[in-house]
């Protein structure tokens, strides 16, 4: 009686058990069903076209977040980044002196050969810029208001309100307080300015005698193949650096001596002033030539007439092909040589970002990059999306 009960009961609980087994088999099947039908619907052309929108859309957030961050911190991150590239210039000459005097003097005369170069080109740009700026402005515009007057006799020439426009345009922005401070309008305010400085120095003096041991701490995270790939990426940097401003420097000064010695030989007014905007300028590639040649045929046309002016260009255009066939080659390298259209493109976005300052910056952190793409696999093994195809030069 007892064991027909205990039967039934267990015979009971079988049938309950192949029920939620049915139950889940089933729920099991549509599962998978509904997952197969997502992968399909996600592994189509279209469903890869909203895979790659969604990372593109989550790179540029992340990317404008981290400019929105510097660009709120730039009173730090502009002093640190111009401390790097001091650090990296002047890295042969700190190496030179450790090894021949204790650490401390070679970072104190290091430092202060630093300041002295920053404070006298400084007083050069605002001696130029305060002192002579109204006059150079002043022969700019007779200059141009008389290339004006020759166009008006061309055939094809534009009608006097175009011609008012584009003279208003130009004009502003030769007077405006952003061309005229040059140099100081990235920074901001004079509070700011100092403050600037001062952290670039104590930030510089602690690059200079501490840099090796600060890279090595920054350097702990890291084992193995990213452990030498971040080696092999900072040492680019501080080479990369470090060429680009020593031969920017020295083809800038041979452009404003060139320029300059020209200029006074053809007798053209404000030649000093002239000479070192074309060296200031001579720190923003491709358009910091173009414009400071402008000028001074502008300031050739009303002090000496037409064919002073032309003089002027010519002297510029054949200092301009010096340095661009020789001087670059010779001085940067070839390593650091930048395609002509990437670094429009840099110089239009660190002027978007940060005004002349950041056009000045854009050029030398382009080159970085490009630099560390060139060494992200090996000494002298590019990225793999950057390698070039069997039968491609460089």
């Amino acid at each position: 009686m007892f064991g027909g009960r205990r039967l039934r009961e267990l015979n009971a609980r079988m049938n309950d058990l192949e029920v939620r087994a049915g139950t889940r088999g089933r729920g099991g099947s549509d599962g998978l069903a509904e997952s197969s039908r997502a992968r399909r619907a996600w592994g189509d052309s279209f469903g890869l076209l909203a895979t790659r929108a969604l990372q593109i859309i989550v790179v540029l957030v992340l990317t404008t977040v981290v400019v929105i961050g510097l660009r709120t911190l730039s009173t730090v991150v502009i002093p640190i980044l111009l401390a790097l590239i001091f650090a990296s210039t002047f890295a042969p000459v700190m190496g030179w002196l450790r090894a021949r005097i204790p650490a401390a003097l070679a970072t104190v005369l290091v430092l202060l050969t630093i300041v002295l170069l920053l404070t006298a080109v400084g007083w050069l740009i605002v001696w130029a810029v305060k002192d002579q700026w109204d006059d150079l402005s002043t022969q700019a515009q007779d200059g141009f208001a008389q290339v004006l007057d020759w166009v008006k006799t061309l055939p094809f020439a534009p009608d006097h309100e175009q011609l008012m426009e584009w003279r208003d345009t130009i004009v502003d922005f030769l007077t405006s307080s952003q061309f005229g401070s040059g140099a100081l309008a990235g920074v901001g305010v004079v509070t700011n300015f100092i403050t600037g400085f001062v952290l670039m120095v104590v930030v510089l003096f602690f690059f200079l005698k501490d840099g090796p041991q600060i890279w090595r701490f920054l350097l702990r995270p890291f084992e193995g193949a990213a452990l030498a790939r971040a080696e092999r990426a900072g040492a680019k940097t501080v080479d990369t650096l470090g060429h680009y401003v020593r031969g920017t420097a020295s083809v800038a000064a041979v452009d404003a001596i060139g320029i300059g010695i020209g200029l006074v030989i053809l007798q053209v007014p404000l030649a000093l002033p002239l000479a070192v905007l074309v060296f200031v300028l001579a720190f923003i590639p491709i358009v910091g030539a173009t414009l400071a040649g402008i000028l001074a045929a502008l300031v050739a046309l009303v002090a000496n007439g037409p064919l002073s002016a032309v003089l002027v260009v010519g002297v510029v255009v054949l200092v301009n092909q010096l340095e661009g066939n020789f001087l670059q080659p010779v001085l940067m390298g070839r390593a650091l040589k930048l395609h002509s259209l990437v670094i429009l493109l840099a110089l239009t976005i660190g002027t978007v970002l940060s005004g002349v300052l950041g056009a000045v910056l854009a050029v030398p952190i382009a080159a970085v990059a490009w630099g560390v793409i060139q060494v992200w696999d090996g000494p002298d093994l590019p990225a793999k999306p950057f390698r070039p195809k069997p039968g491609e030069t460089d």
